[in-house]
């Protein structure tokens, strides 16, 4: 939508795993290297986590891309959530093995046969399981069994874990310690800093076909940076906002107003809570007559942080106030969407 009017070829903060959009921090340097040598050198088992939206799929994307063609048979299942048996025919699918045995056994016999052949033709089998902190108990040891399948030093199936943070901790529990055990590799990704911050936005920007440096001043940057914590998802969603309002403005330089409206249009900024009113006492019935005669009780609307008493000149116009502007704020992006295209208001 607003890529011509910035002078872009693409969307330069999209949402979506793109590994030529793949900005490679030191973590995920050493991550993307550490995915490339566990697979190609047979390791076995190897376990990458990060926080929710750090790039693991992106990275993963990008490892795959750059394996060699031909080489590597590849089955990436997105959905963990899965029962046992059901684990093992989704596995055979993605292999390209449509003629599913109906019993377990024959369905690991035509796993087993499958790996082999693979083996002996010099090709290697990669398994990838996203959002591995998901699996089940009872998945997680049919994973650990694959492992099973192996000649000499060399393993035939090559199982790589996406996580969240979550799954090392999964991973750490006394009853997997076999799992763990079989782990050849553990890697991590963390939050961008906030120099990296800076410098993934310019590489994004430079990817999308932007000349120059994006049109975002050193202070819109830095509240991109606090807003964000760094997590690559939350910059794109921000950043992609913020240019949206920026070109309903027809506005060439996205400054401060435009990243914090797009950070509380993402429910990233704390915004002022209504004040809570009291719980209503439990009527039981034929209890009224027994309850003892209590005389008025005033309960203040809101308290007063400095007297500790309410001030109905000044609290409720001041939430009024308030409440209003964060109603405005919160519809900036379509009043600005509106007035660009001559929509109604």
């Amino acid at each position: 939508m607003y890529t011509e009017f910035f002078g872009l070829q693409k969307l330069p903060f999209n949402l979506t795993p793109d590994p030529e959009f793949l900005f490679l921090s030191l973590k995920h340097r050493e991550a993307l290297a550490g995915l490339q040598y566990a697979v190609l050198g047979r390791k076995g088992f190897v376990v990458l986590t990060g926080d929710a939206g750090t790039g693991k799929t992106t990275l993963l994307s990008a490892v795959v891309s750059q394996l060699p063609a031909g080489q590597v048979l590849s089955s990436i299942l997105l959905n963990p959530t899965l029962t046992p048996s059901e684990f093992i025919e989704l596995l055979l699918l993605d292999f390209g093995i449509n003629d599913i045995p109906p019993s377990k056994a024959q369905r690991l016999w035509t796993l087993q046969n499958f790996l082999l052949q693979a083996y002996r033709s010099n090709r290697i089998a990669m398994l990838v399981i996203d959002e591995a902190h998901k699996l089940s108990d009872e998945v997680l040891e049919e994973i650990r069994l694959l492992g099973n399948y192996e000649y000499g030093a060399d393993k035939f199936l090559q199982i790589v874990l996406l996580g969240q943070c979550e799954l090392d901790d999964l991973l750490d529990r006394h009853e997997l310690r076999q799992f763990k055990q079989r782990i050849a590799l553990r890697l991590y990704i963390d939050p961008l800093t906030a120099a990296e911050t800076s410098d993934y936005i310019r590489f994004r920007w430079a990817k999308a076909g932007g000349s120059g440096e994006p049109p975002f001043p050193p202070e819109a940057i830095e509240a991109v940076v606090r807003w964000s914590g760094g997590i690559p998802r939350l910059i794109n969603s921000i950043c992609d906002s913020a240019l949206l309002m920026a070109y309903g403005d027809t506005c060439s330089s996205v400054g401060m107003r435009y990243i914090r409206d797009a950070a509380m249009n993402l429910a990233l900024i704390p915004t002022l809570a209504a004040p809570s009113i009291p719980a209503q006492p439990r009527v039981v019935a034929g209890a009224a007559e027994a309850a003892p005669k209590l005389g008025p009780v005033e309960v203040p609307l809101r308290q007063n942080a400095a007297s500790d008493s309410f001030d109905a000149d000044n609290d409720i116009p001041t939430l009024t106030r308030l409440s209003a502007e964060l109603a405005r704020k919160n519809s900036s992006i379509l009043k600005r969407l509106a007035g660009k295209f001559g929509f109604p208001q």
